[in-house]
């Protein structure tokens, strides 16, 4: 059963969550970085509104695994602290979504800066 909170405490445990998982995991921070410094680049180089929207839902689903990722964690360690085959798979699948979705950002991001990039160096 799950209690009812006022909308405004739900926004507030869900920035309470990501002010935990920006102090907490450095490589959500470091996620965070490069997607930030990704969107000064793509309004640097005029990124039209759909290029702008893909590389948003890029950079956003490389956020949410990371913290879908932690959140698995903390559950996994709070069930059974000790090493357990099944907890290890569970834990090291959700680190292989987070590492797909990371690789794929890459990819999308040199699909979506390099044309512009070359264009600027020409």
């Amino acid at each position: 059963m799950s209690k009812k909170h006022s909308l405004s405490k739900s926004f507030a445990y869900a920035f309470e969550g990501l002010g935990a998982a920006f102090k907490n995991q450095p490589n959500f921070r470091i996620q965070a970085v490069i997607a930030i410094l990704s969107l000064f680049l793509a309004t640097a180089l005029k990124l039209s509104w759909l290029e702008m929207s893909i590389l948003i839902l890029t950079a956003s689903t490389v956020l949410i695994l990371e913290l879908i990722n932690t959140a698995l964690e903390a559950l996994v360690d709070l069930v059974s602290e000790e090493i357990k085959p099944k907890a290890k798979i569970a834990k090291d699948v959700s680190a292989a979504a987070v590492l797909l979705s990371a690789i794929l950002s890459v990819v999308v991001g040199i699909f979506l800066f390099l044309p512009k990039l070359f264009k600027l160096w020409s």
